[in-house]
């Protein structure tokens, strides 16, 4: 028998959300090696998750494109500030929205917050998930379905819901979905399910928001080195995360931003509806 090769170090939190600080290595989310050239200067993004994994490369990476930032995450305080360094590094302003984006009435007040400190919104990133792994249908609880569901699908149509009548005329809306969506995952039934239910809500909601001058669109990552993996995945499946890929390994939030960058600028002025795969060369449909 062929033991799996280990491609990170036994680790696992037991906390959720995972500390983007805690982990070893380090995810690669500064975007050190990005060069922006000013394609969203003068706007205003709010990104959810923004504290740490994809959702840091992505807030890092606007800001070097000329962007100021909001990040919207739950408690993970010392990451989120660190993403805020970041940001001002790049020259830019970041704001922290502390909460719970499960509650719809938190929705609307981390938009209402970035409206009265920037006084404009142009992209809504919807990134923040969870996920809570379970070797049988029989054992996800409705408690874990309907929480699954809250986080990672209601609170998509929330914000959007919010954040409407400032993004007409221009504005963008990039939801994460995953590529679980596409082929399933044996252990993240509800999670796998939450996903697609994304690229659905995604098609629907650009068909719906063209009239108003709104893109829509979506970015689906394969496995990718964040918190969410060592929080909710045995020190043993940590180690071969990512093995699977036909890169055989897994990606960094760095190589995920990008994705987000290109349909949040005008490089993506004919796409509407659609979803990128940065996942580590899997070939989907879709």
């Amino acid at each position: 028998m062929i033991e799996e090769e280990v491609l990170q170090p036994e680790q696992h939190q037991d906390r959720q959300p995972g500390l983007e600080s805690a982990m070893f290595p380090p995810p690669q989310a500064e975007m050190e090696a990005y060069k922006g050239s000013g394609k969203l200067t003068g706007q205003v993004a709010l990104v959810t998750g923004g504290d740490s994994g994809i959702g840091r490369a992505v807030t890092v990476a606007y800001a070097k494109e000329g962007a100021n930032v909001a990040i919207v995450y739950l408690d993970e305080d010392a990451d989120a500030e660190k993403t805020r360094e970041l940001v001002e590094k790049a020259g830019q302003h970041c704001l922290l929205i502390k909460g719970d984006i499960g509650e719809e009435g938190f929705c609307s007040e981390a938009v209402e917050k970035t409206l009265q400190h920037f006084e404009r919104l142009d992209v809504l990133v919807n990134n923040a998930g969870e996920q809570h792994p379970q070797s049988s249908i029989e054992d996800i609880s409705t408690s874990q379905l309907v929480r699954t569901f809250r986080t990672n699908v209601f609170a998509m149509f929330h914000l959007v819901r919010a954040a409407l009548p400032y993004l007409k005329g221009g504005g963008r809306i990039i939801n994460t979905a995953s590529v679980t969506a596409y082929r399933g995952n044996e252990k993240l039934l509800d999670y796998s399910a939450s996903k697609g239910a994304i690229v659905s809500f995604t098609r629907s909601l650009a068909k719906a928001l063209l009239k108003d001058g709104i893109r829509v669109n979506a970015v689906a990552p394969g496995p990718v080195w964040t918190p969410l993996i060592p929080s909710t995945f045995t020190a043993d499946e940590v180690a071969k995360f990512g093995g699977n890929t036909p890169m055989q390994r897994v990606g960094q939030p760095d190589e995920i931003a990008p994705a987000y960058v290109f349909l949040a600028t005008q490089d993506s002025s004919y796409m509407a509806g659609q979803v990128l795969h940065p996942n580590g060369g899997e070939p989907v449909n879709g």
